[in-house]
């Protein structure tokens, strides 16, 4: 039983064997397969096209309608007032001449009459010492022909005294003309009211302020500006002679629309700020209440200053200039090719660029981590795939 038992597990162990020995026999005798290493993908890109035309620069700022005139309607003469108008209220408009507050005249008109009194006595003994004087030299003449009268004798020093007197009252008179006057406050321009402080009843003294007035005659807009910008366009009196300065548009949102008002650049302010190291510059917009809604003082408003042309220029999105100038240009062979571009400009809208790329070619705009020069590429529009 023993002696069968052991001949079993050594006959196992044979045919084991033999299966592990024809195994490997079958993997040596089998040729080794090759591991193919799949290319990697050109990596997809976006372009854009540079045409080259002509492009006018265009600086765009931001800022606060301000009036051109801004002043105060002060009373000059005191009292009480007696009348103001029904346009002598906030926002109300008004034209130069109208009469927009009444001092009670009573007082200056009586000192009108008194003045012209004094006037006429004055004028009376003016005469009288005229009359004295002539007869006095006619008498001197008489008793002393040939011999000068001296003025003594010809009464001067009266008559000149009658005479300053009457001068003076005369001073008087137009002096108390002019107080009358002044119990009408009138318009000194165009405008609109901006306050009124105060009303019918209420004592006002000389030098006291009834009203705030701005003119509608024209509205300015201060941009600050970074000093390199002025190279673009003309500041009267600042980058060159005060003849007329560049044109601008002037938009605000204003009753849910927004609205355009054409302007011109008037002026610098003269200096450029230490902290910020801007200047400002003024735009001017003339007769911004022709139409409604009007261009009035306090709205934000969004200005373009239209520069210097430049004939041939390509405009290119900012996402399109590297660090140095530098463009990517995809070429004919969807290679990427690196290139120093002539930029002009930087702005908000994108970069102009004079030089350095040819009509036609294309940009590169898209952001990848890894690129060489050479490297293949798909641009957007001819990728497997992708939209036109």
């Amino acid at each position: 039983m023993l002696k069968k038992r052991i001949l079993q597990i050594i006959v196992s162990l044979l045919i084991l064997l033999g299966g592990v020995a024809g195994l490997y026999g079958l993997r040596a005798g089998k040729p080794p397969q090759e591991r193919e290493v799949a290319a990697a993908p050109a990596p997809v890109v976006q372009v854009v096209t540079a045409r080259f035309d002509a492009h006018t620069v265009r600086i765009s700022g931001q800022g606060t309608v301000r009036p051109l005139l801004n002043a105060q309607l002060v009373a000059q003469v005191s009292g009480r007032v007696v009348y103001t108008a029904s346009r002598l209220v906030n926002g109300g408009s008004f034209k130069a001449g109208d009469e927009l507050l009444q001092i009670d005249p009573i007082d200056y008109e009586l000192a009108v009459t008194l003045a012209a009194a004094r006037v006429g006595d004055a004028e009376a003994k003016y005469a009288l010492a005229q009359e004295e004087s002539e007869a006095a030299i006619q008498e001197w003449r008489d008793l002393n022909p040939g011999i000068e009268t001296p003025d003594l004798v010809a009464r001067k020093p009266q008559l000149s005294a009658a005479r300053a007197k009457l001068e003076a009252e005369e001073a008087d008179y137009r002096k108390a003309l002019l107080q009358l006057e002044r119990t009408r406050l009138k318009a000194p321009f165009d405008g609109v009211v901006s306050a009124k402080m105060v009303d019918i009843g209420q004592y006002v003294t000389p030098g006291e302020a009834v009203a705030t007035l701005y003119g509608t005659q024209a509205v300015e807009i201060v941009l600050p500006l970074e000093s390199e910008n002025l190279q673009w366009f003309h500041v009267p009196g600042f980058t060159g002679e005060d003849d007329e300065g560049a044109r601008a548009t002037v938009r605000v949102t204003i009753a849910g629309q927004v609205r355009e008002w054409p302007g011109r650049v008037m002026r610098a302010e003269g200096r450029i700020d230490e902290k910020t190291r801007l200047i400002n510059i003024v735009v001017r917009v003339e007769d911004p209440y022709a139409r409604r809604p009007p261009l009035a003082a306090g709205l934000f408003a969004q200005v373009e200053i239209e520069g210097r042309t430049l004939e041939q220029a390509a405009l290119l999105p900012r996402s399109a200039l590297r660090t140095g100038s530098q463009v990517w240009v995809v070429d004919d062979d969807q290679r990427l090719r690196f290139r120093t571009a002539q930029v002009a400009r930087i702005a908000r809208e994108g970069v102009l660029v004079e030089g350095g790329l040819e009509s036609g070619e294309r940009v590169m705009v898209s952001q990848l981590k890894a690129v060489t020069d050479g490297m293949m590429v798909r641009p957007l529009d001819e990728a497997e795939g992708s939209r036109p």
